[in-house]
């Protein structure tokens, strides 16, 4: 049985290994950007994120008498995109917390490479954002000064998403927000370099397009005819487009909503196999996260909404599967009815 899965885990990994590979690759980037922002202590962050999640991996091949295969690149991944959500002010233990739940119990306890029904990523960060909240939804400005090892004296602030949740608008320019100049999780506020990333992955046939962009519509969508400030709740739709599709830019860049379409909601395992599945997955998830997002205390509801959505992909796979074959099926029953007469 052990083997019979050691192989299975192989095949999995010749097919989809090289999309973990382009996760750690495109994380590199914004890295370097939040060190831009924040000084050296993201870049410090997200390598102890990388050891973490890699020694997990030893750990586990260890345990199970396997190879440890160098080609598996899943952990460090998940690890990486579990740094870039937190804060540069997250204490060390939270972060290896975060990345020891998210591979030991998000992907490890359910068998391994491609066996896991649950995000991993999303999985470390909601343990720890129910666990630690201050510690994982607040933020510092950027360019402020903060210390490699104690960070309890930085100011931190509620993000965009709070601003939000109360009513108000953000006044943070356009520029700011392409350089992700505003209080936000690491990785999550630079535009300019998400979008880019997002392209090198739609070239690389990364990105199941479906799946984001029907995440993404729905979110704008939601965001447009249902705002959460009063203002423009008792305003015609044709009087305030305009200052409803500038609240639409702020709500799809808080709360690492873009983030997510990029680096969260395709992930091969996780993620319906069927366009149909992808798009309903992708609407759903949309409508859950800002279910989340506007009655929730949780900023970055995307990554709960993710966990309850993956609960539902083998289902939508199962069922668009059963739609597709329909019309095989009514054919069938209508040769064997003819075939008599």
């Amino acid at each position: 049985m052990e083997e019979t899965t050691r192989k299975e885990q192989e095949a999995a990994l010749a097919q989809t290994g090289r999309y973990y590979k382009h996760i750690c690759w495109m994380a590199l980037p914004l890295v370097c950007m939040s060190a831009y922002l924040y000084g050296p202590r993201p870049i410090l962050l997200c390598l102890v994120a990388l050891l973490t999640g890699n020694l997990c991996d030893r750990l586990v091949a260890i345990l199970r008498r396997r190879v440890y295969r160098s080609a598996d690149w899943s952990n460090e991944s998940f690890a990486l995109v579990i740094a870039l959500l937190m804060p540069a002010t997250v204490s060390w233990y939270v972060l290896v917390v975060a990345v020891v739940a998210g591979v030991l119990v998000g992907k490890e306890a359910f068998g391994g490479y491609g066996s896991y029904p649950f995000h991993p990523a999303a999985v470390g960060y909601v343990v720890v954002a129910v666990s630690w909240p201050q510690q994982v939804m607040q933020y510092p400005q950027p360019y402020a000064q903060i210390p490699l090892w104690d960070t309890s004296a930085v100011n931190v602030v509620g993000g965009m998403s709070s601003t939000l949740r109360n009513g108000g608008l953000p006044t943070v320019s356009s520029w700011s927000l392409i350089l992700g100049e505003f209080a936000a999780p690491l990785g999550t506020g630079a535009v300019l370099i998400l979008l880019a990333c997002a392209l090198f992955l739609c070239t690389q046939k990364d990105i199941r397009l479906h799946a984001a962009l029907s995440f993404l519509a729905a979110c704008a969508l939601i965001v447009f005819f249902l705002p959460r400030q009063a203002d423009l709740v008792h305003t015609a739709f044709w009087e305030s487009a305009l200052a409803r599709l500038n609240l639409v830019r702020y709500e799809l860049v808080s709360g690492a909503t873009l983030y997510s379409a990029i680096f969260l909601v395709s992930e091969p395992y996780t993620c319906p196999r069927r366009r149909l599945g992808q798009v309903v997955y992708g609407a759903l998830l949309g409508c859950l996260s800002m279910l989340f997002r506007y009655i929730g205390v949780y900023e970055t509801g995307v990554c709960f909404a993710i966990l309850v959505m993956n609960g539902l992909s083998g289902w939508l796979d199962r069922v668009v599967d059963r739609l597709y074959s329909l019309p095989a099926r009514r054919r069938a029953e209508g040769g064997g009815k003819e075939a008599p007469v």
